[in-house]
This record gives structure tokens, sequence and C-alpha cells, in this order.
């Protein structure tokens, strides 16, 4: 089957998540306004996760696996999403649930005029420390990137491929997502999503992860736009 749009679920030790995972995503792929797959990637995880994966993608057709040989992170895991699928669109949720796949129709119905369509996470169910250091680090990527993005680390976005598939990913570039499709000359937009409390599994990221990287990771992508080269075929014989 042509799949229109691929959604990327990375994982990493979420086994007791992935139940829910699936039955979510089946909802989803009945009222899906394109043709939808599913495409896990494992990155490295240490608990039953593969398993799970394996039996998942076993008893549904639409669905498919990539497994990392050892974690290496969430840029990773996205970026071979993005190196492996052959749809136009494609988008990415994370495994923790605490965004629906359902509102991945509210990103889709701009996709025909945007590159990149974002969530931005309404009323979130953080505590307070994680929706403080999250709000702090968008403020100092905003300051760098000139991108208007109010909640970049939203974890349901919908891209066109051929846009995604160009982005130099490097570690922790996945905050910087909208900004990589601007160098692109790409146009983006936001759309307020829901967002829901973890019930299960644990967060794996910290301050440190959600304050202090971001900011280093500024600098990497203020070097990334000085050395960037975009170009634009006008004709070719080939």
């Amino acid at each position: 089957m042509t799949y229109q749009f691929t959604i990327i679920v990375p994982v990493y030790n979420e086994e007791d998540n992935l139940q829910r995972v699936e039955s979510e995503l089946l909802k989803y792929l009945k009222v899906a306004t394109f043709t939808t797959s599913i495409l896990f990637i494992n990155d490295g995880s240490s608990d039953n996760s593969q398993a799970l994966i394996e039996a998942i993608c076993e008893r549904n057709d639409a669905f498919e696996y990539i497994s990392f040989k050892e974690n290496r992170g969430l840029s990773a895991a996205i970026k071979a999403g993005f190196d492996n699928v052959n749809s136009e669109l494609v988008g990415y949720i994370d495994s923790d649930l605490q965004t629906t796949p359902e509102d991945f129709n509210r990103l889709l119905e701009h996709i025909d005029s945007y590159e990149l369509v974002t969530g931005v996470r309404s009323h979130r169910k953080d505590s307070f420390i994680k929706s403080m250091s999250s709000k702090i680090a968008n403020g100092i990527r905003r300051a760098f990137t000139h991108d208007g993005m109010i909640d970049t680390g939203c974890p349901l976005k919908v891209i066109r491929t051929d846009y995604a598939k160009r982005i130099p990913m490097f570690r922790g570039l996945h905050r910087f997502l909208p900004a990589m499709i601007m160098l692109q000359d790409g146009r983006i937009k936001q759309i307020t999503v829901q967002h829901f409390p973890r019930i299960a599994g644990t967060g794996k990221f910290g301050v440190w992860n959600r304050l202090f990287g971001p900011l280093m990771d500024c600098f990497a992508y203020l070097w990334m736009k000085k050395k960037y080269i975009n170009y634009e075929i006008l004709k070719s014989s080939k």
C-alpha cells in the first residue's frame, strides 16, 4: 500500500506505554485524513520495548520499526525516521502520549500551504519546574533563531518529507526543526493541540536537557545557519 503520511514514534524504555500507543494509533488510522503508516524507532531501549514493538508490527500491517544497536538520543531517532520514510509527509509523536494522534488532523489541515506545521501545547499538564524551564528555553531559542515558535518542544509536528530529509541533524537539533525549515525558505505554522499528563513511564529530560542543553545548541545552530547551503535548480538536462 502507498502511504501519504508516516508517523515516526521514537521509543526509549516505554514498555508501560506501548499498548496504549498501539491502541491510540489504531484509533487514529480510522479517522486519519491521509493514508497513514507508523514507524517506531527504538532508540536502544534496555527494557521490553523491542519485543512489544515487534509484536505490534506483526499484527498491524501499517506498523513498521527500526531498532538502534544502542541509545543515540531523540535527534538521532527522528533523523533515522526522516531517512527511512517514503511518504510525501512525515510527522512524529512521543510515545509518552502526552499529546494525542487525533490532533495530527488539525495540523494536516494546513500542510498544503506550509512546509512544517507544529503543535502548541494548550494547558500543559507538566510540573511547574518542567513548564518554566521549557518556557525559558523557548525564549532563549527564539532570541537566537527569530523563528517565532512558542513551543518548539511540542512532540507533534508534520513536515513535508523532502524538506525533512534535507535537515542536517545533530544531537539536540530536534528543538530547532522549525528554524531549519526556515533556512530552506520553508513556511511554518503553529496550531494549538491538546496536552495530557504522563500516565506511565518516566520522563527522559531533566532541567539540564531542557534549559542548559538547548542554550549550547543555540550556538551550534548559529554556526550551522552561517554555513548552511541552500540552492534551487532552475534547469537540468538530467
